[in-house]
């Protein structure tokens, strides 16, 4: 279903595809959620500190990044899909990569109105263990906090 996807540490010249893939997803599976910052500021804060500071992955297809996925530590920070990529399979490959890394377990922050997140996690043998109301996120939004331990 995903042949032809290769999954690969990102660079700096991959920082303005996987700031697209994020502002698109973010955009199609939360709505509802408002995002504190400009398109700009999540671009530029992809380029400067996420791509060269952190773990950052990414999904690649005929050239193009499909999918984003950061981890720091025990910690899956961020994992998004391009839309039209959802459902190929994609997102277990990340989930299995990020296992991999963190072979010790991971622990993940997810918004509660972002059921099929919940459904993706729990899928993966992720496990809610806190529900917030939000106050703690830059968002305001009630979230929740799933752990995977092995």
């Amino acid at each position: 279903m995903n042949a032809g996807v290769v999954l690969r540490r990102a660079g700096g010249p991959d920082a303005a595809g996987v700031a697209d893939v994020y502002l698109r997803s973010y955009s199609t599976a939360l709505p509802t959620v408002v995002r504190p910052r400009s398109d700009d500021e999540v671009r530029a804060y992809i380029r400067d500190v996420v791509v060269p500071a952190r773990e950052t992955w990414l999904a690649e297809a005929g050239g193009r990044v499909v999918g984003m996925m950061v981890i720091a530590g025990d910690l899956l920070s961020q994992l998004y899909l391009a839309p039209e990529w959802r459902g190929r399979g994609i997102g277990d490959r990340f989930v299995a990569l990020a296992k991999e890394r963190s072979p010790q377990g991971l622990t993940l922050w997810t918004f509660q109105v972002n059921k099929p997140a919940h459904r993706f996690y729990e899928r993966h043998g992720f496990v809610a263990v806190e529900y917030t109301d939000g106050s703690g996120n830059e968002e305001r939004e009630p979230d929740v906090r799933y752990v995977w331990t092995p």
